[in-house]
């Protein structure tokens, strides 16, 4: 099934038309990297789960969605935070954790992947506790900046994420001629918390609208799953 591409348009519009799919000769199996936020990616993989996590391969997962365009991934970048833990953890935080450590040390062993680690904030809202991560977006910004210096042969980027917060630095690359291709999720449901960024959609070059599908495909080889 082909997936739809699209292009920004004026964010004030709610008409999305699927851009063009063709590419130069030279485009075909380009060098990307590959950002991922994970916080966003993992709750998508629940929602698409009906509240389960589902059960998928990060490196193929990366792979693939740059293999739809027409792009080899050269490195992945994977940004997540650790559970939260008390000052006296409970069991089921120290559980939680020991399964964390389990996932990114076999994932650090991978030599096609980098992690970036932030920190998980327990906050009060309304009544009822809520954690988010904190720094990682952060992290994901450096690590963007780097890549014209670093990496001179990357032109193009992949992003998998859904905050605004990312604008401006999707902007800066730009002027230095690097093309970023954001894989979101967002709806117009009220019970969806899948917020829609305009700014966002607008600044990039183009996004795929991320699906089940895409995690499904991935779940074939061994597990690397947050």
């Amino acid at each position: 099934m082909n997936q739809k591409v699209y292009k920004a348009g004026d964010s004030g519009s709610n008409n999305i038309h699927p851009g063009d799919l063709k590419r130069s000769p030279d485009d075909y199996f380009s060098k990307t990297v590959v950002f991922i936020d994970a916080g966003f990616l993992s709750k998508l993989s629940k929602y698409f789960g009906g509240g389960r996590y589902l059960k998928y391969n990060i490196i193929e997962f990366s792979k693939n969605i740059a293999k739809k365009q027409n792009l080899f991934c050269e490195h992945i970048y994977y940004y997540t935070s650790p559970p939260f833990q008390s000052d006296n953890p409970t069991k089921e935080e120290s559980e939680r954790y020991k399964k964390y450590e389990r996932f990114t040390n076999a994932l650090s062993r991978e030599s096609i992947i980098s992690i970036g680690v932030g920190r998980c904030q327990k906050l009060k809202v309304d009544g009822k506790f809520v954690f988010g991560q904190k720094g990682v977006d952060a992290l994901i910004i450096m690590d963007l900046m780097s890549i014209p210096l670093e990496h001179t042969e990357i032109k193009k980027i992949i992003l998998i994420a859904n905050d605004s917060d990312f604008v401006p630095i999707v902007s800066k690359l730009k002027r230095f001629g690097i093309e970023i291709i954001l894989y979101t999720y967002y709806s117009k449901k009220r019970e969806n918390s899948f917020a829609r960024s305009n700014e966002l959609l607008k600044i990039v070059s183009r996004y795929v609208h991320l699906t089940k599908e895409d995690f499904l495909s991935a779940s074939k080889k061994e597990e690397f799953k947050n």
